[in-house]
């Protein structure tokens, strides 16, 4: 539920804007209803709150082994850290799924490990993301490219990229006659700076299709 914009503009003129946004905060939260995720309803891909950080769910697998009742194993990356958990759920746990929101944000360039991003319809309102938030998602940012980014409590945590994604390849060693044939891979560097493991036959210049979730290379788009 939220308030509606006419009784906010009345809100301001007989209270004042710092009394009116307190006010409309604080009804927020009293209004917005958590949602309770019980053992086997913690699932890949959804968000839930562990010691007031939000995890992403990775991994879920719910099993029951003999007379043993069942556990829900998952594996869950922390928003904020970026570090990755093991952790089991029993029918006894319920936990509270994490109220995420995503907004446009534009990448503009990276300086001594800040990474520098703007509203996507509000180039001057620039901001720093640091490193450690971004995590391995530094490997695939390109200029100018639009990104999700994750906001939990009002705060942008995190960022989410295409699961696909094409980039030029900056540098790749040559391949030896015959090698191609036979099969085999090698490291390349792409155009951001980021490695991927390809095929003999990729060659500096090519453009090939990453999926930036497991850092593995999918195809090649284009040959130079």
């Amino acid at each position: 539920m939220l308030l509606s914009p006419s009784f906010l503009a009345y809100c301001e003129q007989e209270t004042g804007k710092i009394a009116c946004d307190i006010f409309s905060s604080f009804s927020s939260k009293i209004l917005t209803k958590s949602t309770m995720l019980s053992y086997n309803e913690i699932t890949t891909r959804k968000y839930i709150v562990l010691d007031n950080e939000p995890y992403e769910v990775l991994t879920s697998n719910t099993a029951k082994k003999n007379r043993q009742k069942p556990v829900n194993q998952t594996k869950l990356k922390n928003l904020i850290s970026g570090k990755v958990t093991e952790r089991a759920f029993h029918q006894s746990d319920n936990v509270t799924e994490a109220d995420i929101t995503t907004q446009k944000i534009q990448y503009l360039y990276n300086n001594k490990g800040e990474f520098w991003f703007a509203e996507e319809n509000n180039p001057k309102n620039r901001f720093t993301i640091s490193a450690e938030r971004i995590s391995d998602g530094q490997a695939y940012l390109k200029e100018k490219e639009l990104v999700d980014a994750l906001i939990f409590n009002d705060e942008i945590i995190n960022i989410t990229l295409p699961i696909k994604m094409d980039f030029v390849v900056s540098e790749a060693p040559p391949s030896i006659r015959g090698n191609t044939a036979q099969g085999g891979d090698k490291v390349v560097t792409l155009e951001t700076g980021g490695t991927v493991t390809t095929p003999l036959f990729i060659g500096e210049g090519d453009t090939i299709r990453v999926n930036t979730e497991t850092g593995e290379y999918v195809e090649r788009v284009t040959k130079a």
